[in-house]
């Protein structure tokens, strides 16, 4: 007797219809895997020196690691119509984290920035869950307003000042990058979802024009720019952690000098398990080892971006801008990092992610690598576009 999936038992059904992307899935678990080994060499002597315990930091990202796997599992089983319908609450969640985080006593200030609320057994860093919501958001705006985005300003203006709005509290913190990476990645929604190009571009300019208003009339963010510019021309002290950086990147030549033989990470080189761990890998494993790392977040981006390409040949539009907003999300802080390292970029912050040292950056990319994995999921067992008006019998 053939038993129906409908009466199945519910964890019967997971288990016989969940469709999982290996080669994504296999990317990822890569990534995640080598970042908890450049992670260890890393971080080693700081945590010895700090804590007395040299895998201190190595324990507590795994931490996140799991609560990070708990989490993506859990977007993993829900539809993707659920994620469509909540994004007005996922507004309201992004702007409710921004203006609680700014609030004294609550917002946890460090090095300046009041950017970490304490939530339980560690301290979360409010922008990373609340770009992810912003992005929710305007994926379902663009499905919602694609006649108004295409053919009027106003459908292009509404999400762009609420975006702006979420960028200028990322920057009352301050936290200059994650408003860049926030704006960038919206204009790439939106570029992608059909906004017409005269919009795109008076407001990509007004953007160029703030952000660079902002840098040069900041006496910190103007320091951090000449330190860019010419590190050496500081090399103790605006330039220092560029030339640092620098000097490990050089050291490492074709081949490295061997896991875990860095020099630069012997308190030389400031943040070298956050946003300089790239810099302690190119020291260790040379160029072969930094082209290698950097192929597999090529090979990430081309198989997010597959995917987007798959949803919207099926017309599931939301699925579709969704992945592209993570994909470009991804891409993008993972090529601010590595820039900022090797001194193609000023420091910005950011980490390398599924690499660095960051328990709300690495919790929060495994939720997003859940709704990808959600999205191929649905396109496998149901193909059928959701988007399609259906058509009249004739």
């Amino acid at each position: 007797m053939t038993t129906s999936t409908a009466t199945m038992p519910f964890p019967a059904r997971l288990r016989t219809e969940l469709k999982l992307d290996p080669v994504l899935l296999t990317i990822v678990v890569a990534l995640l895997l080598g970042g908890f080994v450049i992670l260890a060499s890393a971080s080693i002597t700081i945590s010895d020196n700090a804590t007395g315990n040299p895998f201190f930091y190595v324990q507590r990202q795994l931490v996140a690691a799991v609560i990070g796997f708990a989490a993506g599992l859990f977007c993993l089983f829900i539809p993707m119509r659920v994620w469509q319908s909540l994004g007005p609450l996922m507004l309201l969640l992004a702007f409710a984290l921004l203006c609680v985080v700014l609030l004294p006593g609550i917002g946890y200030e460090v090095n300046g920035s009041r950017r970490w609320v304490r939530f339980g057994i560690m301290n979360l860093q409010v922008s990373e869950p609340a770009r992810l919501c912003l992005l929710l958001y305007l994926a379902g705006y663009v499905v919602r307003q694609q006649k108004a985005l295409r053919e009027q300003f106003v459908g292009f203006l509404r999400p762009m000042l609420v975006l702006s709005l979420g960028c200028a509290l990322l920057l009352a913190e301050p936290d200059f990058g994650a408003a860049i990476v926030l704006l960038a990645t919206a204009l790439a929604v939106l570029f992608v979802a059909g906004a017409r190009i005269r919009d795109f571009l008076l407001f990509f300019s007004a953007a160029v024009i703030a952000m660079a208003t902002l840098a040069l009339t900041s006496p910190y963010r103007m320091k951090r720019l000449t330190g860019f510019l010419d590190p050496w021309a500081d090399p103790f002290d605006s330039g220092f952690q560029l030339t640092q950086s620098l000097i490990a990147i050089g050291r490492g030549e074709w081949l490295g000098v061997g896991l875990g033989d860095s020099v630069q990470k012997l308190f030389y080189l400031p943040e070298a398990h956050t946003d300089f761990v790239f810099a302690v890998f190119a020291e260790e494993f040379g160029l072969l080892g930094s082209v290698v790392l950097i192929v597999l977040f090529l090979a990430l981006l081309w198989r997010v971006f597959k995917l987007a390409m798959r949803a919207a040949d099926a017309e599931r539009f939301f699925e579709a801008y969704l992945a592209i907003g993570l994909g470009t999300w991804i891409g993008l802080q993972a090529f601010i990092n590595v820039g900022v390292n090797m001194g193609m970029l000023p420091t910005k912050g950011l980490t390398l992610p599924l690499i660095s040292y960051g328990r709300s950056s690495l919790i929060v990319a495994m939720v997003s690598i859940g709704l990808l994995l959600r999205i191929h999921h649905e396109l496998v067992v149901d193909a059928k576009p959701v988007n399609r008006k259906r058509r009249r019998k004739s």
